[in-house]
């Protein structure tokens, strides 16, 4: 009985992240115990700690673990803010559409850090959010990034005026935002020049 169960322990652990399932579901129910925010602009702050497995090589926290830790931030910022229940009832989904992050300063081991999020704004498709990785040390900002949250089956005026029973104003659009939306759209209209050259038979 023991045996089998330490072999399905191991197979269930060797074939799916585990961990990352189970800090989800904690974050989901400590961010519901939560007070509710209802200032959609307003920042939200969740604490962490390097460990073992966050760190590479080099001693420092893995750069893919900064976008995982990412994940759980915004998990607690849209449920604290209420975008989670509102995506729920108007059977919507938001999934992270684009993301750039800089590192400024490494997260070396058993460091403490708190990872600030915010909404900065939106258009018709999807929130555009900000996030930033201070060290509890010094209030060193170690690394920032902006991600665009897009709204599937719905847009954020719906679920902002769903949320708060009346229309919302955008903020106006940080230049640092504008110039990485323009970024994006060139990558974008970069590609599908690309793919329809490859698809063209008269430049084959």
């Amino acid at each position: 009985m023991w045996l089998a169960a330490s072999l399905f322990s191991a197979l269930l652990f060797a074939l799916f992240d585990v961990w990352y399932f189970l800090r989800a579901v904690l974050h989901i129910l400590l961010a519901a115990a939560g007070a509710k925010v209802r200032d959609i602009l307003r920042e939200q702050t969740i604490n962490g700690i390097v460990l073992f497995h966050d760190i590479d090589f080099m001693g420092h926290m893995n750069n893919s673990r900064y976008l995982r830790e990412c994940d759980f931030a915004r998990l607690s910022l849209f449920i604290h803010n209420g975008l989670f229940k509102a995506v729920r009832s108007l059977n919507s989904a938001m999934v992270l559409g684009a993301s750039t992050i800089r590192y400024r300063r490494s997260l070396n081991l058993f460091e403490q850090f708190r990872i600030q999020s915010k909404i900065l704004c939106w258009d018709e498709k999807a929130f555009y959010v900000e996030q930033e990785f201070i060290s509890r040390r010094d209030n060193f900002v170690c690394a920032t990034m902006l991600c665009r949250q897009n709204v599937l089956r719905s847009s954020p005026d719906k679920l902002l005026q769903f949320l708060c029973k009346r229309k919302v104003e955008c903020p106006d659009f940080p230049e640092e935002v504008q110039s990485w939306i323009n970024y994006n759209m060139a990558s974008s209209n970069k590609l599908k020049r690309e793919r329809d050259y490859n698809t063209d038979p008269k430049q084959q």
